[in-house]
């Protein structure tokens, strides 16, 4: 089970209070796009075994959706961020650049 810690309440809880939204940092293409363009957006998605960053939503609590990095193979957590972040903070590409090197 994970725990998860809010970015925005602070609340750390078991992954069960949180719903996961899939792959994060994602462009919706514009109303002029095609329909290869448009499929893609909805249903080619990485599925590494390695870190992946997602969407959460903490949806037993404040609601707000964030991202998280996690590997998922080991599920280690190396942090969560806010949704309106373009790439996560330093301390937490820190974190995972440690991992990777051990």
């Amino acid at each position: 089970m994970l725990l998860i810690q809010c970015p925005y309440c602070g609340v750390e809880a078991e992954e069960t209070e949180f719903a996961p939204g899939g792959e994060a940092h994602i462009l919706r293409p514009g109303p002029d796009c095609t329909d290869a363009e448009w499929s893609a957006y909805l249903f080619e998605r990485k599925n590494p075994r390695a870190v992946h960053h997602e969407r959460w939503r903490h949806a037993f609590g404040c609601g707000k959706w964030f991202h998280m990095a996690r590997h998922t193979h080991t599920l280690e957590v190396f942090g969560v961020y806010r949704a309106d972040e373009a790439e996560p903070p330093q301390e937490i590409r820190d974190r995972i650049d440690a991992r990777a090197a051990l």
